[in-house]
Parts: C-alpha cells; structure tokens; sequence
C-alpha cells in the first residue's frame, strides 16, 4: 500500500483557495496530475504557481460549477490534457442564505442547492460511467461539514445542503462499489479560509471555541488535505460511503 498517486488523474472544484487548494498541492506531491477549477483564474493560477516543481503537474480552468455547459467543458479538457479522472474532489461550496430560518429565501436555497449538491451529482454522472467501463477503479471525495451533522442556529440552508451530500455520498458509495469506485466525504469543523472568516474573526466565537473544542486551535487547510490523501491512495482501498470527520473534536461534546 502506498500514499503514492503516481499516473492518477485528479480533478478538484474550488482549487483557486483554502482546502481545495491544498489538496491539489497534496496530490501533487503525491504524483497526481492535477486539474483545479474555480469561477476566478487568478486565483487557479496562484494554485498552479504554488504547485511548480513537485512531482504531479497541475492545470487550471475556470469553470462556474452551477453551469452544466461549462461542467462538460471541464471534463472534457481535463481528460484532453492529462486523460481520463481517477480522482474526483467535489470541493466548490457557497453559502448565502446564513439567516433565521424563516427569512431564508427560495433563490438563496436554490443557489445554494445547485452549487453545494447538483455541481457534485453533475461531474459524477459525467465521470463515473467512464470509471466504470475502465474497470479500475476510482476515489470520489465529498467536501461537506459538521454543519451537515448537527444542526446551527442560523444555518438551514448551508447545513440542509451539506447533509443532502453526505445522504448522496453514501448512496453512490452503496451503487457503485461492485465497480471498485470508492465514494467518500470529508467533513471539516472550522477551517481557516476566507470562505469561513465570518467565524474564525469573531472573537466571541474564537473564545467560545477554545473553552468547548478538544484540539483548541484553528484548524488548517492542509489538515484536510492530508486525509483528502488517504482516501485518494491505495492506503484506503476498503474504505467507502464514510464520512470522516476532521474538526479537533468539535463533535465529541
């Protein structure tokens, strides 16, 4: 068993920032040839910078994944520049309906769906088939949260969509593990990024998390990424339709 991701091909949403780019960083030292996607080059070419010299090469291309048009494109020019995706990281995330519940609005929950949840049901449908006529196998990996586990006051929409991916996440795992393709989530607690700053810059909620959470720090992009890694390798071949919790003990209280 190996660690290694040599001659696999990679594809991660949201690869421009925050976890998304540290798993392409991840994979890239890991051998990976690696596609990032994200709606703002800039970003993906600071990711594509970051990632000179390491073993696995990385490309990006912009892609807004709430647009099916340009889903396709994604797929088709990941597999024109480095073949057919080995490893798929359903990254991209939104969340604008953070709000009392009653106030949240149906284009907020709709927006939100489609980013959160369709975006990953899409690119499966238009990657798995091919896995499964390879016959080798793949890894699908689910970005959700903690928020998709319990509840959060203020969160029905963000924690209502990171749950529908976790219920899917297991569902494909359950149809398509006779094909060796292996579908599992990752869900973070509070991860240093820009896309969660509204937490991590209150203060309040900083102190409250330092008295109430096991591990009392901020957790790191990169400590995501390290289990990204294992459940890309061959380290987690009997692994599937789980949803491994990265948080510093968040959930355990």
């Amino acid at each position: 068993m190996s660690f290694a991701l040599e001659g696999k091909v990679a594809l991660v949403t949201g690869g421009g920032r925050g976890i998304g780019k540290a798993i392409a960083k991840r994979f890239a030292a890991a051998g990976a040839q690696v596609v990032v996607a994200s709606r703002k080059m800039e970003n993906l070419e600071s990711t594509v910078a970051e990632c000179a010299g390491l073993p696995g090469r990385v490309a990006a291309v912009a892609c807004h994944v709430g647009k099916v048009d340009q889903l396709q494109r994604l797929v088709a020019e990941t597999e024109k520049q480095f073949g057919p995706v080995d490893i798929l990281v359903n990254n991209s995330a939104t969340n604008i309906g953070q709000g009392p519940a009653l106030e949240v609005t149906d284009e907020a929950l709709l927006k939100t769906m489609e980013i959160n949840v369709l975006a990953a049901h899409r690119l499966i449908r238009m990657i798995v088939p091919g896995m499964m006529e390879r016959g080798k196998g793949g890894s699908i990996i689910n970005i959700a949260s903690i928020a998709g586990l319990r509840p959060q006051t203020h969160g029905l929409v963000y924690s209502s969509t990171k749950a529908a991916l976790l219920m899917m996440t297991r569902v494909w795992a359950v149809e398509f593990g006779g094909h060796r393709i292996r579908v599992n989530a990752i869900c973070p607690g509070l991860i240093q990024t820009d896309f969660s700053e509204y937490f991590w810059k209150n203060e309040e909620y900083m102190e409250r998390l330092k008295d109430t959470q096991p591990l009392p720090y901020l957790g790191q992009p990169e400590e995501i990424a390290g289990m990204a890694l294992y459940l890309a390798s061959e380290e987690s071949t009997y692994v599937t339709g789980t949803a491994m919790v990265v948080d510093g003990g968040a959930t355990a209280r």
